[in-house]
């Protein structure tokens, strides 16, 4: 039983799901309305509805990739957070994670703002892990604003957890500091720049790494042209078509698990969460 979660707005084409470990699915969303160390733009705590809003404009089968989901998937709720309480919100959460692991559901997780992501990432054995972050922060400060815990500081706390490896990709904003650090790390960072003039190399990157992945995506990987609802907006980004060839990438992969943060919309038919409703189901459809 998931002890956390209430059930709003389910994301387009789901299964409903009764508390009973489901006889066949693939994968569990789960959104986590969270927003508390927020520091430009507030509002990704209403991110998880609105990307599942915004899933009931798609169609079922995938043009692109000529298919429909493989198998069934669930929409578990939103977690039930507690607002500017990041310990707390992050043990629930890690708590959930684990329960829809058990049903042997892959965690799709929907926020929220970034620092939720090393709350998933601590329900995984992270050693055996390689994170494929798609961001344009490198978000590598180890504190920010006085903060351990912050969504600047998310793959810091990542790194803690020593994974297999880290790849960043569409990084166009990051200090002194944090470059140094990736360098030192062995944290592999690819500018927004080089990916676009790279995109088939990207994509064969992604398509080469070994073992098992997780995926960490802030929307903010692109262009605030097609994702202006954010909680930190930065210029030069992704397109959504390069975007989606890079997740179409992952396509045979072992990924573990998957989560979209920062969305920020606040009405229907904001292209952030339209943009974002797409890279899930893209995933979704693999």
């Amino acid at each position: 039983m998931l002890l956390y979660t209430e059930n709003p707005l389910k994301f387009a084409f789901s299964k409903e799901f009764n508390d009973d470990r489901p006889k066949s699915g693939r994968y569990g969303i789960l959104g986590v309305p969270f927003d508390s160390t927020t520091t430009y733009l507030p509002g990704a705590r209403f991110g998880p509805n609105a990307i599942r809003e915004a899933s009931y404009n798609l169609e079922k089968y995938h043009l692109n990739l000529n298919k429909e989901p493989s198998e069934p998937f669930y929409d578990l709720g939103n977690l039930q957070v507690v607002h500017g309480n990041f310990q707390k919100t992050s043990r629930h959460l890690e708590s959930t994670i684990q329960e829809i692991k058990e049903l042997e559901l892959n965690p799709i997780t929907l926020g929220g703002e970034h620092s939720v992501s090393y709350s998933v990432l601590k329900a995984f054995d992270a050693q055996d892990v390689t994170v494929l972050h798609f961001d344009a922060h490198m978000d590598l400060r180890d504190i920010y604003q006085g903060e351990k815990y912050s969504h600047a500081t998310v793959m810091r706390r990542i790194y803690d957890l020593n994974p297999d490896g880290i790849i960043q990709v569409g990084i166009r904003s990051g200090t002194k500091d944090e470059v140094e650090f990736a360098r030192d790390a062995g944290v592999k960072y690819l500018t927004s720049s080089w990916v676009k003039e790279n995109l088939k190399d990207v994509e064969k990157l992604i398509s080469s790494i070994k073992g098992l992945i997780y995926v960490t995506l802030d929307i903010d990987v692109l262009d605030p042209a097609y994702a202006p609802s954010v909680g930190t907006p930065c210029t030069g980004g992704l397109n959504p078509l390069e975007l989606q060839k890079l997740i179409f990438s992952l396509e045979g992969k072992d990924v573990v698990g998957f989560d979209l943060v920062e969305v920020s919309s606040r009405c229907v038919g904001d292209i952030t969460s339209v943009n974002a409703a797409q890279v899930v189901y893209d995933y979704i459809c693999l």
